[in-house]
C-alpha cells in the first residue's frame, strides 16, 4: 500500500524539505520515500547512509527531477520512516527492505546513487542483478569490510565496542561528533541543517537501536561485504561516476584508491575542500555532475551532447 501524508513531525522544516512525502508498508515496517519528477522519466534511486536520511539529497532532487523520476528512500529507523522495535537494523536487514521497496514500486531498471553506508546497503542489489542498473554514482562510500584497511580498522572496532555504544547513547557521538568531523568546512553544517539530522535521534535508545547497530557492523569481519567485493566485476559494465570529497576525514584517500580498483572504467570527480558529504558542501557542483551523467530518456547526457 502506498499513500501520502498530510501530518509531518513538528521538527520537520518544510522550507528546507518541501517535497511530498509518500509511505510504503513493507514486510518489515512503514518506509518513507520521495517520488519526484515526471513518472515516465528515467528512474534514479537515491540511497542515504548514516546518521542521515533523504534530507541529504534535498538540493540535488530539484535538478535531477527536471527530466527524471527521482526516488529517495529513508531506511527504517531513519528520517520519517517507521522504527519497529523488532527490526535488527543491520546492513543486511536494510538491504532486504530496500530490495522490497524496489520491487513493490515496480522499478525494473534504474540508476543508483549511493552515499556512505548507502553503498554497503544498496550495492548487493546491484551485484545480484547488474542488468537492471542504468548508471551508478558513488559518493564517499565503500563496498568491502573496513577492517581490511589499516587506516580504518581501529576506528571501526572502536565504534562497535562497548565504549562506542556508550558514546553513541550518551553523547550522541554519531551526530554531534562524527558528522561535524566529516565536513571539510564545518560552516556548511549550519544549526538549521544539523537540527534536521539530529531531530530523529533525540531519544538515547534510538541511537543505540538504529545508529550503533550500523557502527557495530563496521568492526565485524563482514562476510557479506567480502562477498560483494569478490563480485565487484559484476559492477564494472555499468556506467559509473565516483564523486569524492577529498577533505573527508572519515574515509581516507586509500578508500578512493580502492574504488578505482573496483570500478576501473568509472569517471572520477575529485572535489577539493569538500568532505564526507559532497552533496551538502558543494551541492551545485554535485548536482551538475550527476545531471550531466545520469540517463535521460534512455540515453546519457553525454550522448545527448554529442548527438
Amino acid at each position: 500500500m502506498v499513500d501520502h501524508i498530510e501530518k509531518v513531525p513538528e521538527w520537520l522544516d518544510r522550507e528546507q524539505f518541501p517535497f511530498a512525502s509518500r509511505f510504503l508498508q513493507t514486510t518489515f515496517g512503514r518506509v518513507h520515500y520521495l517520488d519526484e519528477g515526471p513518472p515516465e522519466g528515467e528512474v534514479v534511486l537515491l540511497v542515504h547512509g548514516t546518521p542521515s536520511w533523504s534530507f541529504e539529497y534535498r538540493q540535488l532532487i530539484p535538478v535531477l527531477a527536471r527530466h527524471r523520476r527521482v526516488i529517495a528512500v529513508d531506511h527504517l529507523g531513519f528520517g520519517l520512516s517507521e522504527r519497529p522495535a523488532d527490526f535488527p537494523y543491520t546492513p543486511e536487514a536494510h538491504s532486504d527492505v530496500l530490495r522490497e521497496v524496489v520491487e513493490r514500486l515496480g522499478l525494473q531498471r534504474f540508476a543508483l546513487v549511493v552515499h556512505d553506508y548507502g553503498g554497503p546497503i544498496a550495492l548487493p542489489l546491484v551485484a545480484a542483478e547488474p542488468q537492471r542498473i542504468t548508471g551508478l554514482v558513488v559518493m564517499n562510500s565503500w563496498m568491502w569490510p573496513l577492517t581490511e584497511d589499516p587506516a580504518l580498522a581501529g576506528a571501526a572496532r572502536l565504534a562497535g565496542s562497548w565504549l562506542g555504544r556508550f558514546l553513541y547513547r550518551w553523547l550522541n557521538a554519531s551526530l554531534r561528533l562524527l558528522m561535524p568531523y566529516g565536513y571539510a568546512d564545518r560552516r556548511k553544517l549550519t544549526p538549521a541543517v544539523h537540527a534536521q539530522y539530529r531531530a530523529p535521534f533525540r531519544h538515547r535508545g534510538a541511537r543505540v537501536q538504529v545508529l550503533w547497530q550500523l557502527a557495530r557492523a563496521l568492526g565485524s569481519p563482514g562476510a557479506k561485504l567480502s562477498k560483494l567485493w569478490a563480485e565487484r566485476e559484476r559492477l564494472q559494465a555499468i556506467p559509473a561516476l565516483i564523486v569524492w570529497g577529498l577533505g573527508d576525514r572519515a574515509l581516507p584517500p586509500s578508500v578512493l584508491s580502492r574504488w578505482r580498483q573496483a570500478l576501473p572504467h568509472a569517471r572520477v570527480a575529485q572535489l577539493a575542500g569538500v568532505g564526507h558529504w559532497p552533496q551538502e558542501e558543494a551541492p551545485a557542483d554535485v548536482a551538475g555532475l550527476l545531471d550531466g551523467f545520469l540517463p535521460i530518456h534512455g540515453r546519457t547526457q553525454a550522448k545527448l551532447e554529442s548527438a
